[in-house]
């Protein structure tokens, strides 16, 4: 039997459509200046960050209408998502869903609440 590890669990999830799936950064307990900041307190900030963990395969472009052959089923064809596994995101937190998978918060977010990405290109 194999052992059901996050990482395990990560790879049976499939993200559905123009979502993403994004584990946060983890936050600062202290400001610039040195201030201790209580808990809870960058989460309700409107603009959050994370890294991508799972990208759904784009948004759906219908399909063409051919009635005279009803029996031929085509599948779906996507535009994809210019988010990738790996990216560091912003998104806006109004758009975002949060979820739990092993005590680990996880947002589910439309790519249009996704503000900026940044792709480490080596990698």
């Amino acid at each position: 039997m194999v052992e059901l590890t996050l990482e395990n669990k990560l790879k049976r999830i499939i993200v559905v459509g123009d979502r993403v799936l994004i584990r946060p950064k983890e936050q600062n307990e202290k400001t610039k200046t040195g201030l201790y900041l209580p808990p809870g307190v960058k989460e309700k900030e409107h603009v959050q960050s994370g890294y991508v963990m799972k990208v759904g395969p784009g948004y759906p472009l219908p399909l063409p209408n051919e009635s005279d052959q009803p029996w031929k089923e085509e599948e779906a064809k996507y535009i994809p998502l210019q988010a990738k596994e790996g990216d560091l995101a912003l998104f806006l937190q109004k758009g975002a869903h949060e979820v739990r998978l092993d005590d680990q918060k996880y947002f589910i977010v439309p790519q249009s609440s996704i503000l900026m990405l940044e792709r480490e290109e080596d990698l």
